[in-house]
């Protein structure tokens, strides 16, 4: 069990650690980053319980029912709903950056829990393939949601807006994208492969331009204290 449990929690906090660790300038507080592991690990409970009585009473069958609403939907959603309810307002969340840190804290603490549930079913052996695929690939979505939510909070309303919707539907339309490709069989592996290079490309983009965004808000806020600076002493 202790194996199972090591490898099951390895992989997410390997991918936690990567993201955390690449913050520019003010790392987020480990508790809270903790927290939104946790929120995301306590969502595998519920999401998991929907989706065995959709399945069970076999509501929306078919490849795409159940690759974009059974199982993309359902997961993006409640992770969108709690990095928006519980984290987007939080005090720390301070720069566009801390999006995607808390993004894929609330997703790798839903991998991770749902990780461990799988190879205590089909065995260690399946370890290796979880990491590389829905681990990696739960990360990433939540990369890019936090990506999206970092620009939404520090953008005027119009861009707000957009960005708040291309949180959630981008990820989701991923996600389904991903899981359509597994639950197809036929001839997946030639499909998976670049799929997954084309998303490690993509969340890798985000994470520099949410880097980029940070720097400028860095910069305007530094520009903005010297200006009250120099007009207080003025």
């Amino acid at each position: 069990m202790l194996v199972i449990l090591s490898a099951g929690i390895a992989p997410g906090l390997a991918l936690l650690s990567y993201f955390y660790l690449k913050d520019q300038y003010e790392l987020e507080p480990v508790l809270l980053v903790f927290k939104a592991f946790l929120f995301g690990a306590f969502l595998t409970f519920p999401i998991m319980f929907i989706q065995h009585v959709l399945d069970i009473e076999q509501i929306l069958q078919g490849n795409i029912f159940n690759a974009f609403i059974n199982i993309a939907l359902l997961e993006e959603f409640f992770k969108w709903f709690i990095l928006f309810f519980v984290v987007y307002q939080h005090g720390d969340f301070s720069e566009p950056y801390d999006g995607i840190v808390y993004g894929a804290s609330v997703s790798l603490g839903f991998a991770t829990v749902e990780n461990i549930l799988y190879l205590i079913a089909d065995g260690v052996g399946t370890a290796f393939g979880r990491a590389l695929l829905p681990v990696s690939s739960h990360a990433l979505f939540g990369v890019i949601m936090g990506y999206y939510l970092g620009k939404a909070k520090f953008s005027l309303d119009r861009k707000m807006k957009q960005a708040l919707i291309y949180s959630f539907t981008i990820p989701l339309l991923l996600h389904g994208f991903y899981d359509y490709i597994l639950l197809s069989k036929t001839k997946w592996i030639y499909y998976i492969i670049p799929f997954m290079l084309f998303l490690w490309w993509l969340g890798l983009k985000k994470v520099k331009q949410a880097h980029a965004l940070s720097k400028k808000h860095h910069e305007m806020n530094t520009t903005e204290n010297n200006q009250s600076a120099i007009d207080t002493i003025g």
